[in-house]
């Protein structure tokens, strides 16, 4: 089994071995054969989710499995160095996706376990010409840094600097001359590099390898012209540099099979390069892959094994991928490619992961510090199994002061990320890694919000002017595109995410008046009884419960049992961040009345409304503090009050002869929901058309009581 990761097996096991070993064809952290699954191509494989799954932490592990034992590279698609041109090159002879080729062949270059360094001609005399359309007006000490650095992929042994630096300055001056006289400068460089592959190397391969660019289209043959012809294609720009880029990838996995070809090579060197991208839905990302999939398509074959991670599913730029649950890959990932090339990317969801795990990862991060025996069932709930989430949060635990243990404490307390890092709000540190940066701002105003009407609303309110509807939806487009759940009645249907959003909301003013605007705006926006559930749920958050307890009270006797409990449920899922006082109000304190309230011990000293069944209406007000306080992901559940929810639902059972089952079905599987961390969800509503939280639209009534 792998050292690091929790949870991801199925790509990383070693006997009987996860997807890793049958693709690589070695077993991870051993210099071992293992058969391949697909020995004439593999899937090019795809991890997709949301943030905070662990895509990136399974490549930095099957980096550290393979590293030097196969050719490795890992390259992160969001660094800066892919983002723009270094200051003294011009955007004209640079792109992202040519600097990750020079980045990822010098990673492949390393040696070996068995086999010295890997040399990469063909790739390093398109980088050449491709850098040369650039050199107009630079001065010699530039030029000889960029080429001396490109030369190097050509290197295999001991002595590389001292070549490459003698290779470096031939070049050099071809090109000043070439810049300060009469000759072209880009074939000058051409012509030198060339020449440099042709004097150092007299072995058949690397023969081969400075006339490859004769197939170039239109090149008739000159491997000179080849290369000019892409230094011009590349500074066209547009579809013009992305059919040089896609040359600049094939010459790069041509590089890597003639390091593999012949009988030498083929003893020394076991299992397949591997090639691994961070970030892949960033450029250089999507170029690099589209490149390597239409090439294999057809038939121009390479020998390695890609494994990418990105935001979202990717169904846009790889439509025809096969997809799989990561446990339905862990013996076999039964991959087929169509015609398509998106066909031949294996798209992987990672999963959540479980309570089980959730414990092993909080039980090692907290091995020096006493916590709560239910801190790992409570991180997990909360977090849903999202392994950033648990990590960090068992992080804050860890770090805390002496008798902060419940989990919104944990949330608010000072993380301190790095050794060197400042100490920031734990809940600051996760939104940082889960929630798109630029947009933060937003997203914690209209986490509030239901659907584009009620998101439209809080941007008017809170937000600037120049955030209007098209902003809005353009924000739930990058929502979607970020891989985060549609859940109907959610502006941002990741419950975790929704949390500290809403936390964040929560604390935004030392008054929390931005809190109470939000939903006193949200309130305001459902004014009609259509809308009820929502107006409600908002009071709810800001401390009203009489109208909620008014509703559900009134509608009970003659409403629909299953969308009378929907419509409990969602009013109680209402965030509860703060203490209220006696009246339902925020103030400063600790206490959370809600477990009281349940329990029946302010009862006697509740006023009941004139004229209705004062047993009901208590019954009523204790049950919806019961769920309340039960659905509250920051909260542990309380046995007591678990035992109170069973008894309240079953005693209304008894009032509705013709809702009997539902409720008293309720009764026994809300609080086991509850008590296992799960949502506590309507019987038989695993058929329902809504979502967990109710209709996908606020105007549709079909969950109303």
């Amino acid at each position: 089994m792998h050292r690091r990761l929790h949870g991801r097996g199925a790509l990383l096991d070693v006997d009987p071995a996860g997807l890793a070993p049958r693709l690589v064809g070695l077993r991870p952290h051993q210099h071992r054969a293992h058969p391949y699954e697909h020995p004439d191509e593999p899937p090019f494989v795809v991890l997709a989710g949301a943030r905070g799954l662990g895509k990136s932490a399974v490549l930095a592990e099957l980096r550290e499995a393979y590293r030097g034992h196969t050719p490795v590279a890992l390259v992160d698609c969001a660094e800066d160095q892919f983002r723009a041109p270094p200051a003294d090159r011009p955007a004209a002879s640079w792109s992202p996706l040519g600097q990750a080729l020079l980045v990822i062949a010098e990673q492949l270059a390393a040696p070996v376990t068995g086999a010295g360094r890997i040399t990469f001609p063909r790739l390093m005399s398109g980088l050449v010409a491709v850098a040369a359309g650039g050199w107009g007006d630079a001065d010699s000490e530039r030029i000889r840094r960029e080429v001396e650095r490109i030369l190097l992929l050509n290197e295999g042994g001991s002595w590389v600097r001292g070549v490459a630096g003698r290779w470096a300055g031939k070049v050099a001056a071809k090109v000043v001359a070439a810049a300060t006289g009469t000759g072209p400068l880009v074939s000058g460089a051409i012509e030198a590099t060339l020449e440099s592959v042709a004097e150092g190397f007299t072995s058949r391969r690397h023969q081969k390898a400075s006339v490859w660019y004769r197939t170039y289209p239109n090149a008739g043959g000159n491997a000179q012209r080849g290369l000019i012809l892409l230094s011009q294609h590349f500074r066209d720009g547009g579809s013009s540099r992305e059919h040089a880029e896609r040359y600049l990838v094939r010459a790069l996995l041509a590089d890597l099979t003639e390091a593999y070809a012949g009988m030498l090579p083929r003893m020394q060197r076991l299992g397949r390069p591997l090639v691994l991208l961070d970030n892949a839905q960033s450029a250089p990302g999507p170029g690099l892959v589209a490149a390597v999939l239409r090439d294999r398509t057809e038939g121009i074959a390479d020998r390695v094994a890609f494994v990418a991670a990105r935001r979202g599913e990717g169904h846009e730029e790889l439509p025809g991928a096969v997809r799989r649950e990561l446990p339905e890959v862990a013996r076999r990932c039964d991959w087929a490619p169509d015609t398509a090339p998106s066909s031949r990317a294996l798209v992987l969801a990672l999963p959540p992961l479980s309570p089980d795990d959730t414990l092993h990862i909080v039980g090692a991060v907290c091995a020096d510090t006493a916590v709560p025996p239910q801190l790992s069932h409570a991180t997990h709930r909360l977090t849903g199994g999202n392994p950033l989430g648990i990590v960090l949060l068992a992080e804050s635990a860890a770090q805390a002061v002496p008798g902060v243990s419940a989990l919104g404490e944990l949330l608010t307390a000072g993380l301190r990320t790095a050794e060197d890092g400042p100490t920031v709000p734990a809940y600051e540190a996760l939104l940082e890694r889960l929630a798109p940066a630029e947009y933060l701002d937003e997203l914690t105003v209209l986490a509030a919000a239901h659907d584009h009407g009620s998101a439209c609303a809080l941007a008017a309110a809170l937000l600037p002017d120049t955030f209007g509807p098209a902003s809005v939806r353009a924000l739930q487009t990058l929502l979607a595109e970020e891989g985060l759940p549609d859940v109907p009645g959610r502006f941002v249907g990741d419950p975790f995410v929704r949390t500290l959003l809403l936390l964040r909301l929560h604390l935004r003013d030392a008054d929390h008046a931005s809190w109470r605007t939000a939903h006193e705006t949200l309130i305001a926006h459902y004014p009609g009884a259509e809308h009820a559930r929502y107006r409600l749920h908002h009071e709810l958050a800001l401390g009203e419960t009489g109208a909620a307890v008014g509703h559900l009270r009134d509608t009970f006797p003659t409403a629909d049992p299953r969308a009378w409990l929907r419509t409990l449920r969602f009013i109680a899922s209402a965030p509860y961040f703060h203490a209220h006082d006696a009246e339902g109000r925020d103030f400063t304190g600790r206490a959370d009345r809600r477990v009281a309230v349940a329990l029946g011990g302010t009862d006697a000293g509740q006023a009941v409304p004139e004229g209705v069944d004062a047993v009901l209406h208590l019954r009523i007000r204790r049950l919806l503090h019961a769920v309340w306080l039960l659905a509250d992901p920051l909260v542990l559940p309380d046995p007591q009050v678990c035992d109170r929810l069973r008894f309240e639902l079953e005693q209304l059972s008894n009032l509705r002869p013709a809702g009997n089952a539902l409720l008293w079905r309720a009764s026994r599987d809300w609080p086991a929901a509850a008590l296992a961390g799960r949502p506590m969800d309507a019987p038989g509503s695993a058929d329902d058309a809504d979502g967990p939280d109710g209709p996908d639209d606020p105007d549709d009534r079909s969950g109303e009581a």
